[in-house]
């Protein structure tokens, strides 16, 4: 029977915690950024793509910092951090209400920050979040790998893997209950709950963590700085990586678009955080049989067939807004065919995130490998920042916030808002057209790498 550390125990809790914690946030943050803090979908958009995209980039620095300060610092570093972000994203507009800045309208509903210098004090807060998601996103891993030996690592990290997916899971279940029985006032005491799991986490970090492999394995900024341009000038990894994005941009719309487009077209009885889920369910019961399926097939076969499929989820999404108004197995036609297509994504998922970081590391030099795994999630940097702000554009033209159709006395104007909303579902077109051209790309740098591969045996020959 395989036996772990308690310090391998301890961290593999808090990253459960910290994933909750996250994703209950998460889920939800453009529609918190405009239904409490005023911004626009545009705006939100942005701010939300920027803070998620250096999420992904930060933790190889982060990682460095971390070995030359210890683990245990570390988290207890990066617990306090969430801790204070998230239980300011809370405590600011509760305040801001309390000195009149923000109040209730007759819809029970923040008003928001619109046009004030106060919108703006929301940006530490992220900041504080996204350093401390950083150094989870390296140590905690890091803490596996250490807390392993060769013969028990891959156990370790499927527990590990296994406690991010109850996390998200468990962190988007949260959401709706608040969201439906408070309003957005549960948007702002949701953080409170995130704050609460990380501040359990550090709790537990203080008192249990204590891990006997204290060595430093890292590299010095320098070095990282060097490695990194050794993959940036990586032209074969690179064409793929950005191609790749392609799929992230639209899987990423499960955060960006779709808890917004599901609520103004469906209405407050949607619950996005429940259609979020679909994904890590699909996901953890497909994962192993496709790549088994898979297995006599080339990598880069198997992301095809992957980023075929993630054009096909976005064009089922669109038809939600145009099959009628009949529910389907007691759902609204949008939000069915929103779970339809998320269940796809889902799928395409298993074809092509495990065969994307096998590519990835056998395209490494030798002795390298772990060196450019390290860069090998560059993609969600690169499709987060762009793929939240072309939301927001797309949000506003097609499916505008439903509180600029109502007036000073707080009647909605319905027949103008249904007018607004009807090509709604114009917005996953333009995704379509992404994914679309993701695989036709592929497909061809598929055939030229092929190619290339071929001349590089004939000269060794």
């Amino acid at each position: 029977m395989i036996k772990f550390s308690k310090p391998f125990w301890v961290a593999n809790f808090v990253e459960l915690l910290e994933r909750l914690a996250f994703y209950a946030v998460f889920i939800v943050i453009t529609l918190y950024l405009s239904n409490v803090w005023g911004f626009s979908d545009v705006q939100a958009g942005i701010i939300s793509g920027i803070y998620s995209a250096f999420l992904y980039l930060l933790p190889t620095f982060t990682g460095a910092v971390a070995d030359k300060i210890g683990f245990r610092n570390s988290i207890i570093l990066a617990f306090t951090f969430l801790t204070i972000g998230y239980g300011g994203l809370g405590l600011v507009p509760t305040l801001l209400q309390s000195a009149g800045l923000v109040h209730y309208g007759m819809t029970t509903t923040y008003s928001g920050l619109t046009e004030s210098i106060h919108q703006w004090s929301i940006i530490p807060i992220l900041v504080f979040i996204v350093i401390g998601g950083a150094f989870i996103k390296a140590v905690i891993s890091g803490t596996v790998a250490r807390e392993t030996t060769t013969e028990t690592r891959a156990r370790g990290y499927a527990i590990f893997y296994m406690m991010v997916n109850i996390g998200a899971f468990l962190g988007k279940t949260v959401v709706d209950p608040l969201r439906k029985s408070m309003g957005d006032e549960g948007l702002v005491y949701l953080n409170y709950f995130s704050a609460s799991m990380t501040f359990l986490a550090l709790i537990a970090v203080f008192f249990f963590y204590k891990s006997a492999h204290t060595e430093g394995q890292g590299k010095k900024m320098q070095e990282l700085l060097q490695s990194m341009g050794k993959v940036l000038t990586n032209g074969r990894l690179m064409v793929l990586m950005l191609i790749i994005s392609g799929f992230w941009m639209i899987q990423s719309q499960m955060y960006s678009t779709m808890p917004k487009y599901v609520i103004r077209l469906v209405g407050d009885g949607a619950t996005p955080g429940w259609y979020a889920n679909v994904n890590p369910l699909v996901v953890f019961m497909s994962v192993n049989f496709i790549t088994s399926m898979m297995k006599k097939r080339n990598a880069i076969t198997s992301m095809m067939m992957g980023m075929f499929i993630i054009p096909l989820s976005a064009l089922v999404m669109s038809f939600g807004n145009h099959i009628g108004e009949a529910y389907i197995l007691g759902m609204h036609p949008v939000a069915f065919m929103m779970i339809i297509g998320i269940a796809m994504q889902a799928l395409a998922e298993c074809f092509i995130s495990p065969r994307y970081l096998e590519y990835f590391s056998l395209q490494a030099p030798k002795g390298e490998e772990g060196l450019y795994l390290g860069f090998s999630h560059l993609h969600s940097f690169f499709s987060y920042l762009f793929a939240f702000g072309i939301s927001g554009f797309l949000l506003e033209k097609y499916c505008p916030d439903p509180r600029l159709f109502t007036d000073t006395n707080g009647m909605f104007d319905k027949a103008a808002y249904s007018t607004a909303t009807e090509h709604a579902h114009y917005i996953w077109y333009v995704f379509v057209g992404i994914g679309a051209v993701s695989a036709v790309a592929l497909f061809i740098y598929s055939r030229v790498v092929q190619q290339l591969d071929k001349k590089k045996e004939l000269v060794k020959q």
